[in-house]
């Protein structure tokens, strides 16, 4: 952009504005007229200046910044983006899943977590969240549960009832519930969470062999969190609390971090672990699979325009780079349909011509023409492939370098049940062997006091033998805490608390 700035204001076309004081009108006194094109223009544009909000993840913010890749991990991937010595340019984006664009950074919900790498063989984004699992394995219950957490028909408000309804009558989902009710259900700011891929990815390297990975980011600020309490009174006082902290943060030179690291699964094992790792309700136990090293993501430069470069920034599991695939994993599968599509009815099929959301790959060819608002032209080339111009195209055969071996007949079932196939299992591992006592009190005053907030007396029952399921004593805690009326705040100070998850 030219440091030169017009000493006049000017229309859409660039010719100077008539007034932005005053319409023309006949006589002082007198009606508008329609032929003040600028008039109208500004009115026009500026009832169209919002685009539909998104509908999942709608509040949020983010920043630029970059990885830096330090360790040698070329035996799993050939990514130019992944191999040691690498630094790319990345954008974040961080936000909460149920609520609107102006809803309270504090409210307890998991968190975006989203990632686009301008690498030199394309975009490669990471639409994760701040917890490891989520709260259904099968795509097509995705929809039903966004809706259980949005607002009624009725009265327009967000209910309590719908959310213990789904949530009970979909048991897989107890893994995600019980890191919601916990203290990482809302982080003291985006700078104190981790981030996770939280898909099962596959990688492979330059001879082809393949592996599983899973993706995760380390807050090297530390984990910490808020306090239902200290989150209420915050959401009245600043509803914009997160977006604010992490604006302010780097603006004063202090850039967040987070340590790039990875769990591998060798590809062959994946067909006989005790559980289905694909299943995204499910946690790699580090046991297992340990952590390594990968590299370091810091954030060090805020947007200049929120809209153009945060609101219109659109992430998308389908954007992987060669070295990177996906995997049988039902939801990621289907997230690689519906983001892209989301983004071509909120912000229009050229979505990828936005200079945030676009490629830095020189020369670039793609078969995509034409549609609302595009920006790139490519004058007389042909439209079709293949061609007798000399135009580019690909024609790959055989065996895909990023694919996977399938059998079997159709059917509508989640996964094949395996030995450790359950819905409850993980979900009480963490109450039991990864929360403290405290940890535990605050997840039993958390849980208690939101069953008290209007829900129907047959999901209320349904809620208690949920948790007693994870876990029978914390199960019967609940309960006794919703009878009694006896679910205030028992927690210290959150920052005296512990890691309670491991990273």
């Amino acid at each position: 952009m030219s440091d030169h700035v017009c000493p006049f204001s000017t229309t859409g076309t660039g010719a100077p504005a008539p007034s932005d004081r005053n319409s023309l009108t006949v006589g002082p006194d007198g009606p508008i007229l329609l032929h003040d094109h600028h008039l109208v223009e500004q009115m026009a544009h500026f009832n169209r200046e919002r685009i539909p909000e998104r509908n999942v993840h709608a509040k949020g913010s983010g920043a630029f910044g970059t990885l830096e890749i330090t360790e040698d991990i070329s035996r799993w991937t050939k990514a130019a983006v992944l191999q040691q010595g690498a630094r790319t340019d990345a954008l974040a984006r961080f936000s909460t899943v149920a609520g609107e664009l102006g809803s309270p950074d504090t409210w307890r919900d998991p968190r975006g977590f989203a990632l686009k790498f301008y690498t030199s063989e394309g975009n490669w984004d990471l639409v994760g969240n701040n917890t490891p699992v989520f709260f259904v394995r099968d795509v097509m219950k995705f929809q039903h549960f966004i809706r259980s957490q949005k607002r009624r028909g009725a009265n327009g408000l967000r209910d309590n009832d719908m959310q213990w309804d789904f949530w009970t009558l979909n048991p897989e989902s107890a893994h995600q519930v019980t890191y919601l009710m916990g203290d990482r259900g809302i982080p003291r700011s985006w700078r104190h969470m981790n981030g996770y891929g939280s898909h099962t990815y596959l990688l492979y390297n330059e001879a082809g062999e393949k592996s599983w990975v899973k993706f995760h980011f380390i807050s090297e600020q530390g984990v910490e969190c808020l306090t239902q309490d200290e989150a209420n009174r915050i959401a009245g006082e600043d509803s914009d609390f997160h977006r604010r902290d992490l604006f302010q943060s780097i603006e004063a030179g202090e850039h967040p971090s987070w340590r790039f690291r990875i769990q591998v699964m060798p590809y062959e094992e994946a067909k006989t672990y005790r559980f289905n790792p694909f299943d995204l309700t499910k946690v790699w136990p580090h046991e297992d699979y340990p952590l390594h090293d990968v590299g370091t993501l810091t954030l060090h430069t805020n947007p200049e325009n929120h809209f153009a470069q945060i609101e219109q920034a659109a992430f998308e599991p389908s954007a992987v780079v060669p070295g990177i695939g996906f995997s049988p994993d039902k939801m990621l599968l289907g997230r690689v349909f519906s983001y892209a599509d989301t983004h071509r009815y909120r912000i229009g099929p050229n979505y990828q011509q936005l200079p945030v959301n676009r490629h830095r790959v020189e020369g670039a060819y793609t078969y995509q023409f034409d549609g609302p608002m595009a920006y790139d032209h490519t004058g007389d080339r042909s439209k079709y492939a293949p061609n007798s111009y000399g135009d580019p195209f690909s024609d790959l055969t055989g065996p895909a370098a990023d694919g996977w071996e399938t059998d079997g007949e159709m059917v509508r079932e989640a996964y094949t049940l395996r030995a450790e196939d359950d819905d409850f299992g993980q979900a009480g591992t963490l109450v039991r062997e990864v929360f403290d006592d405290a940890a535990r009190e605050r997840f039993v005053a958390n849980v208690a006091g939101h069953l008290a907030g209007g829900v129907s007396a047959e999901v209320l029952e349904r809620a208690f033998d949920y948790w007693r399921q994870v876990d029978v004593e914390i199960g019967k805690r609940i309960e006794e805490a919703v009878r009694a009326g006896d679910h205030g705040d028992p927690a210290p100070h959150p920052t005296e608390a512990r890691e309670v998850v491991p990273g």
